[in-house]
């Protein structure tokens, strides 16, 4: 049995009856009843998936899982594919969009060479990012498939022992993307899995043209055409339509999963990493958190897909794990509120009748 199915053969459901103790407490607060809305239901949430009424979230940890993709040379994005180690060495460096928002949640940052396709062993060598690498970029899915199978479980693999080794030092994981023309096998991915037509899930990634729209359209078409990934087989959607950065986060939430670790999921890229998790182990979703929903239309259909509604919508399209970052805040909230604020009995407040 390889490290996969190992890990999967591990997650299993939260407690219910912690969440059942949860929800009592939380009825029982000194407000209106279920006053907070979405914020008491996260609370519950976090409850069961740590097995605890005091659900431990302060030591967080965003994981930035970086990858190149073969079909940019299809001119798919509107920013070459240079870009990617350019913005690999900038979170490292701590200058990203991610590096301020995580500082203002209280989190770390984790940068993952997946595969990106340039040379980053000085970082690697450094300390300064983890590399997993599978290879160089994968290869052009529009001419064929994007990794091989073996490479595609090498991949997921790879995202699970980043979880596992950072388990011990991380209540909270989030989840979180580098790599040029991503947003072209996360609308594959999630076409194959619903069902929709290409058009429906696919938007303008890095603010590309109407026509350049078009043209991407028509190559995740001929990528799901030429592959024809099996939707009932979620691996074999991964090496023929993902990324290497995508199978890491599948893979590191996963092994959240297997170590009874929330994990907030941040944008479209993250989110069809979570496809790829919940189409292997469909128990895993009950550790997933969404963070919000992207101005990408293929986020909706893949939330839906997951069946999660996200805590917030500020029309955000950054990726890097952005989005995670501004929800651990509102994980934050949720424990305090079950942790710290007290109920009739305990203030001596007299109950409505």
């Amino acid at each position: 049995m390889n490290r996969l199915d190992q890990t999967i053969n591990k997650i299993t459901a939260g407690d219910s009856r912690i969440r059942d103790q949860a929800r009592a407490r939380l009825e029982q607060l000194t407000m209106p009843y279920w006053a907070l809305g979405r914020l008491m239901d996260l609370a519950q949430d976090l409850a069961e998936m740590t097995r605890s009424l005091t659900p431990p979230v302060n030591r967080k940890t965003i994981v930035t899982m970086a990858g190149d993709h073969g079909v940019v040379a299809e001119g798919i994005s509107a920013f070459p594919q240079d870009v990617t180690p350019q913005m690999v060495r900038n979170i490292a460096a701590g200058g990203a969009g991610v590096n301020a928002l995580a500082r203002q949640a209280g989190a770390d940052v984790v940068v993952v060479d997946m595969g990106v396709a340039a040379d980053l062993g000085d970082l690697a060598a450094s300390g300064k990012i983890l590399s997993r690498r599978i290879s160089a970029g994968t290869r052009n899915m529009a001419k064929g498939a994007a990794m091989s199978r073996d490479e595609a479980v090498r991949a997921v693999e790879a995202g699970i022992d980043i979880a596992v080794s950072l388990g011990p030092s991380v209540d909270v994981f989030g989840t979180g993307e580098m790599g040029i023309g991503n947003t072209t096998p996360s609308s594959a991915i999630v076409a194959a899995f619903s069902g929709c037509p290409v058009a429906d899930v696919t938007g303008r990634g890095t603010g590309i043209n109407d026509a350049q729209l078009t043209h991407k359209v028509r190559v995740i078409e001929k990528s799901l055409d030429v592959n024809r990934p099996d939707k009932h087989d979620g691996l074999d959607v991964l090496a023929k339509v993902g990324g290497f950065e995508i199978a890491g986060i599948a893979g590191l939430i996963l092994g959240a999963a297997s170590l009874n670790r929330p994990v907030v999921i941040d944008g479209f890229i993250s989110t069809a990493g979570a496809l790829i998790a919940h189409a292997l182990a469909p128990v895993s979703a009950g550790y997933m958190i969404a963070a919000h929903r992207s101005m990408e239309k293929g986020h909706r259909v893949a939330l839906d897909l997951l069946g999660k509604k996200p805590l917030i919508d500020l029309d955000l399209r950054l990726g890097e794990g952005t989005g995670a970052a501004l929800a651990m805040n509102f994980v934050d909230a949720a424990v305090r509120i079950l942790t710290e604020v007290a109920t009739f009995d305990e203030a001596m407040v007299s109950k409505s009748t």
